[in-house]
């Protein structure tokens, strides 16, 4: 058995320090070669894509390498990506649809038969040699099922150019690059006990089987990132269904990570394979990329990110009409990586009055809480509908997000403009 990891922040801390003096293992690509994207991270740049896919030959005209259908009035395509329009979710209840929720890809959606798929786990953690596992051995593993958030990091990004005239890079996502589903799977701290993890274990990296990453010229390797041993095993799922079916290609097939509340990119899918390392590791996932760079961070950047931040959500297009002096039913989403939603509140006069909303489902970890609101629009004209959350850590949305560069964790309360006819 492992000794007792340290806690999160403590590990975050730690992390940061070693990177910035050289004493965490890169795992797959030069320290000279990280120290570049470091460099190029540091600086804003106009709204676009991060990475470039290494092969492109499937790509299509509108979306490369998604396989599911992508509907205008469900999805508004972003580069490799999909990001579900909010007003689409409105009659979907608290479950998203494998069919509506939103795609992040780095490169392109492989496919993978699940009989030919094999989980290997190997490192220097482990107390001997590599332990493979193929899917229906991971499937005759007792089952855990979660419903929980996957969230971008970046989601809301473009909200500091539009809302807070700042420059950021990446790709310009809304409020959709978050759905909600019941994950079901193998707790990977059962695997890893299988696979014979060892007390001096300090990191673990899930591999995804997708094409390899070309940034700014340099091959980055396959989509990993290392996760604390206390994360680890805790409540992460090595997951092979979702919302009861098996993971669709653009989901993760066969088996995908889900780390509960932790940014996206913690969620690899299309995992094959987990290097249990005694060493810390870095990847350029947490070292160029998913860290928070600009005033206020060091030169290196913060330390990796790991849980979401607070937000919220109303489930209507921009520019929206309404009647005026008819009464209308206002619904909307919020969440929070931190604790679970508390209370929400929403102002349809661009913040000078304020009023709880209904909650709809009962606050939990993890998870988004849908609300509604009551509204009789007045004159004529536009309006400014705002939605606020408060979560039981006692956390509020701030009326102004802290900049970084790479426009990460956006949390400030988004403006959604309406018209009143």
């Amino acid at each position: 058995m492992p000794s007792v990891p340290p806690p999160e922040a403590a590990y975050d801390r730690m992390r940061l320090r070693q990177w910035a003096h050289g004493t965490a293992r890169s795992a797959g690509i030069e320290r000279r070669d990280l120290l570049r994207l470091v460099a190029a991270a540091s600086v804003a740049a106009p709204l676009a894509g991060l990475a470039t896919p290494a092969q492109a030959a499937s790509a299509t005209a509108t979306a490369p390498g998604i396989v599911k259908p992508l509907p205008p009035e469900v999805f508004t395509v972003r580069g490799t990506n999909a990001e579900t329009n909010f007003a689409a979710l409105r009659e979907t209840g608290l479950l998203t649809p494998a069919e509506r929720f939103f795609v992040r890809n780095h490169t392109v959606t492989p496919r993978i038969a699940a009989a030919d798929w094999r989980l290997r786990v190997w490192g220097d953690g482990l107390k001997g040699p590599a332990v493979e596992f193929t899917y229906d051995e991971l499937r005759a593993l007792p089952s855990v099922t979660r419903t929980s958030f996957v969230e971008c990091a970046g989601n809301a990004r473009s909200y500091y150019a539009t809302q807070q005239g700042q420059p950021v890079s990446g790709t310009a996502w809304t409020l959709g690059a978050i759905g909600t589903a019941r994950w079901r799977g193998v707790r990977l701290a059962d695997v890893l006990r299988r696979a014979g993890i060892t007390r001096h274990a300090v990191d673990v990296l899930p591999r995804g089987l997708d094409g390899e990453v070309v940034s700014d010229g340099i091959n980055l390797g396959h989509v990993r990132r290392p996760l604390p041993v206390a994360k680890a095993l805790d409540d992460v799922l090595l997951a092979y269904e979702m919302n009861g079916e098996p993971l669709p290609p653009d989901h993760g097939h066969p088996v995908r990570l889900i780390v509960p509340s932790w940014v996206g990119i913690a969620n690899i899918k299309w995992v094959g394979d987990i290097e249990v390392s005694a060493q810390p590791l870095v990847s350029p996932w947490n070292t160029a990329l998913y860290r928070l760079f600009g005033p206020g961070y060091p030169a290196e950047g913060s330390a990796p990110l790991t849980r979401q931040t607070l937000k919220s959500a109303f489930e209507l297009a921009p520019g929206a009409e309404f009647p005026a002096h008819r009464r209308q039913l206002l619904t909307g989403r919020s969440w929070s990586g931190g604790a679970p939603v508390r209370a929400v509140e929403v102002s349809t006069d661009g913040g000078t009055r304020w009023r709880r909303a209904r909650l709809r489902d009962e606050p939990r970890s993890g998870s988004w809480v849908r609300w509604s609101a009551d509204w009789v629009p007045g004159a004529r004209g536009p309006a400014v509908l705002l939605a606020r959350a408060t979560d039981r850590s006692g956390r509020t949305q701030p009326n102004v997000a802290v900049h970084n560069t790479q426009g990460y964790l956006f949390d400030a309360v988004v403006r959604h403009e309406v018209r009143v006819v």
